[in-house]
């Protein structure tokens, strides 16, 4: 009979990832910061120091800081506890957290910051602690992700190792990622994309990451020429901002973007400046990285990632890989429905039409929110926009309402928008702004713009 991990690729991996060699011990994880070797030892501190706890306990990582966030996922994958990610760090954020699921304590290089709860400061211990042959399954759930609720109300999703370490693997195999690349990112890691693409990919690929998060155009490309980086992981918000004339980074082999879908004529100019087509990644916390697509195959179609199945439940996208969080619902032969509609396009393609509930009815006619949002976007000095239906008075009828960044008065923009749109569907609210606030990772938070306008 053939060795465990002769049958399954992924333990053989997993398990190579506590059994470092000496060179690699030595080499830098975090940019002029942590090494390999000093993440592992702080690793095995934090394993002895919630021992106690037991491994089924939850413990929720409280900080940026990328050298402690691998440490503890490296603890955690050795059996010591299990992690929780809040999507912010705010009171309210951990008072939600702490209510969708109660934690025994924070693991923090801030303590100052987590609000008089039970701190856990990581302290080295020894590595030898960290054994391969005891690692947690697979398939055991280690990690919760809390979403922030930017499409609803927020949730937690589990992700086993084969989950996140298997897509981390896949990513570094795709797109070429060794222990030659520097990786900034201007998205915070506690996020699946950032977890992923700032923390997971580069550790499975022995590179290099900077260590902070770097938003501000000017920042950003300075930064990268000055580190000589080679991997950008960012955000369409980011990518937009980097429109500037002195856009120029050598070093860069490879650019990515998810969160949100990136505006074509953003993705071209990167690609005139830099020689680069961005990568967009298209998935979610529950399912996962689903697709990909690049500006230089000219195309609005997505790829499916030859990992992943994939079908049309009615309308809807359904999938099913490796990747998928085990507490989404499956059918009958493990496929998951995503809340997304798809049209199905040529060489095993996919168009993506918008969320499945951005549907509303206004005066008794369908309105898709999606498109009044897109075709708003494309006006004059129009930099950003977010539609949303709001509920009306009486009945089950909707009023939309429209945010939008831009240089136009009010009475401009609804005189343009009704030259793009059909009377129904012309925002019966409007405000104009000079920007439209965004989480960390480019993402809308729905609530607070609903607020807005329900504030009024």
């Amino acid at each position: 009979m053939a060795p465990p991990e002769e049958k399954d690729p992924f333990a053989t991996a997993y398990r190579k990832i506590f059994a470092p060699s000496k060179a690699l011990l030595q080499k830098e994880f975090t940019h002029a910061g942590f090494t390999y070797g000093e993440i592992f030892e702080l690793a095995a501190g934090l394993k002895k120091s919630l021992a106690r706890r037991g491994p089924e306990k939850l413990v929720c990582l409280c900080t940026e800081n990328k050298a402690v966030i691998t440490a503890s996922i490296l603890a955690c994958l050795s059996g010591a506890f299990r992690i929780i990610l809040p999507h912010s760090f705010s009171t309210q954020a951990l008072v939600e957290l702490y209510e969708a699921a109660s934690f025994d304590a924070i693991i923090s290089d801030r303590p100052e910051e987590t609000h008089g709860m039970e701190v856990i400061i990581p302290t080295a211990g020894n590595p030898d602690d960290l054994k391969p042959d005891n690692l947690r399954h697979p398939d055991d759930p280690f990690l919760k992700l809390f979403t922030g609720g930017s499409t609803g109300k927020p949730r937690l999703w589990s992700k086993s190792p084969r989950n996140l370490l298997g897509e981390a693997f896949y990513l570094r195999d795709k797109f070429g990622l060794s222990s030659k690349d520097l990786f900034i990112s201007t998205v915070p890691p506690y996020h699946i994309y950032g977890l992923l693409f700032s923390i997971l990919a580069p550790l499975v690929s022995h590179a290099r990451v900077l260590p902070e998060i770097y938003t501000f155009p000017q920042e950003i490309i300075t930064t990268i020429n000055r580190n000589r980086a080679t991997v950008l992981v960012s955000v369409p918000v980011h990518y937009r901002c980097l429109k500037v004339d002195n856009l120029d980074a050598p070093s860069l082999t490879a650019a990515f973007s998810s969160s949100g879908v990136l505006t074509r004529a953003d993705a071209a100019y990167f690609l005139k400046k830099t020689g680069l087509g961005i990568h967009e990644i298209y998935g979610s916390t529950e399912t996962g990285g689903i697709a990909f697509r690049n500006v230089t195959e000219n195309t609005e179609s997505w790829k499916p990632a030859d990992v992943v199945s994939w079908k049309l439940s009615g309308k809807r996208l359904a999938v099913r890989s490796d990747f998928v969080s085990s507490e989404m619902e499956k059918d009958t032969e493990g496929y998951c429905v995503t809340g997304d509609e798809v049209k199905l396009y040529k060489n095993d393609r996919f168009l993506l039409l918008g969320r499945a509930d951005g549907i509303v009815k206004v005066a008794g006619k369908r309105v898709d929110l999606l498109e009044v949002q897109n075709k708003i976007q494309t006006l004059p000095t129009v930099r950003d926009v977010v539609v949303i239906a709001l509920p009306a008075e009486k009945g089950r009828e909707n009023v939309i309402a429209a945010l939008v960044a831009c240089d136009l008065t009010e009475v401009q923009l609804r005189k343009m928008i009704l030259e793009k749109l059909e009377p129904y569907a012309m925002p019966r609210r409007i405000k104009i702004v000079r920007s439209v606030n965004r989480t960390a990772t480019g993402k809308i938070d729905f609530r607070s713009i609903e607020q807005i306008f329900l504030g009024e």
